[in-house]
């Protein structure tokens, strides 16, 4: 069981996660952590966050997840993804 917001309320198979999605998908594509970004908000993110070389935290996201992210981008309403993607890909 994971609560990835105060109203949500989300059941799972103990050995899924977003991370583990991250590390079995890099693995069929032969990529390398360091090669990955994941961007996040909630605390279901975490694992993604961990299986990652580079993790970004959304402005809107509490400074719990912020403090475990490599960078911190603007708020979804600000297009937070747009920009860290052209500021750390396309720049």
């Amino acid at each position: 069981m994971v609560s990835s917001a105060s109203h949500l309320f989300e059941l799972m198979h103990p050995d899924a996660s977003k991370g583990c999605a991250i590390r079995q998908l890099a693995k069929r594509l032969g990529i390398q952590k360091e090669e990955i970004m994941v961007i996040g908000d909630n605390y279901n993110d975490l694992p993604m966050f961990e299986n990652a070389g580079v993790s970004v935290a959304m402005g809107n996201a509490n400074k719990d997840i912020k403090s475990c992210a490599t960078h911190t981008t603007l708020t979804n309403d600000e297009n937070g993804v747009a920009h860290i993607i052209e500021e750390l890909i396309f720049s």
